[in-house]
């Protein structure tokens, strides 16, 4: 099996501190339980869909995802420096977002031909305005596939795409996307895998309290990422080379509020979409409060959240 590993490292304004990785402790690829979710999660900009689901049609916001660029940006490079390419002809950057992964992508591989899919219309014109040398298209990851005219894709490329995915049809979706590359190409992601951190309990604590009937019927969020296990198995038959490592970023924010605001752009848009603007302050205001339990302050009063995520590089056979 690919390399499994876990490493760890402090960030805030700037990196602090990094620990040595070290091999995932008794069980490295844990198997989780087989689940079904009827109903598919509600838009993000990473589904890449211009169809109206479960939740509304609001637009993600670039600004508000940007607020912590530094943060979010680290792990696309970590993602990066594992591909084992060093001059890729075409490279895909699924779920670009406001291109703060494409930018990391153009100064690694500076001659590669790079393309930037996202679903958002902000996200889109966000990356469009930063990076205007560059081919960002609004798609569809449902339906997504390389168009042969275009000669083959030598890496398909996705920084915190695939969490937004139905999970009964998620790993489908994947190899679908892996049995598009020729041999030799590179299927690379990271997902985060917060579904145990207490930004993540808090919300489906606050969206059960009973308190928001319009919630009772919201189904995401309800079950954790895909194990590593299943990823490989499901991989594997496809690859001729899975490497899976798992990394928990520790990320000192000002305080609590920050907290919010991080989870605010991304995990909490399916609850508070939702919501009116009464419901909404509500649902915050009880969110808040959790958060303030769960995580203490440090020395200085800051706080600091763990963020775990999960890596994938996988080489097609």
């Amino acid at each position: 099996m690919g390399t499994t590993r876990t490493s760890t490292t402090l960030i805030a304004k700037s990196l602090i501190r990094r620990v040595p990785s070290h091999s995932l402790a008794r069980n490295p690829c844990p198997r989780r339980r087989p689940h079904h979710i009827p109903q598919r999660p509600p838009q993000s900009r990473h589904q890449f869909s211009s169809q109206t689901t479960t939740s509304s049609n609001k637009d993600w916001s670039a600004s508000q995802y940007l607020k912590f660029e530094r943060e979010r940006t680290r792990p696309a490079k970590d993602l990066l420096s594992q591909i084992p390419l060093t001059s890729p002809n075409r490279i895909i950057d699924l779920g670009c977002g406001p291109g703060n992964s494409t930018a990391i992508l153009r100064t690694h591989f500076p001659e590669s031909h790079l393309t930037g899919l996202d679903s958002s219309p902000d996200m889109i014109a966000k990356a469009r305005q930063t990076l205007p040398d560059i081919d960002f298209q609004l798609g569809d990851l449902q339906t997504y596939g390389c168009d042969p005219k275009d000669g083959p894709v030598d890496i398909l490329y996705s920084n915190a795409v695939y969490q937004w995915l139905p999970p009964d049809t998620r790993l489908d979706t994947l190899t679908r996307l892996i049995s598009t590359l020729q041999p030799g190409g590179v299927f690379a992601f990271q997902v985060p895998d917060n579904f145990d951190e207490p930004t993540h309990e808090s919300m489906r604590a606050v969206a059960g309290s009973g308190k928001f009937s319009k919630l009772d019927d919201l189904q995401w969020g309800k079950v954790p990422f895909q194990s590593p296990a299943e990823i490989y198995d499901a991989f594997k038959p496809l690859c001729e080379d899975v490497n899976i490592w798992h990394t928990s970023y520790y990320h000192v924010l000002d305080d609590h509020d920050a907290i919010v605001e991080w989870v605010k752009g991304t995990g909490l848009r399916p609850y508070i979409d939702l919501l009116d603007d009464m419901e909404r302050k509500e649902f915050m205001d009880m969110y808040l409060a959790k958060i303030r339990e769960a995580y203490k302050p440090l020395y200085d009063g800051k706080v600091c959240l763990k963020y775990p995520r999960l890596f994938v590089v996988a080489v097609r056979a």
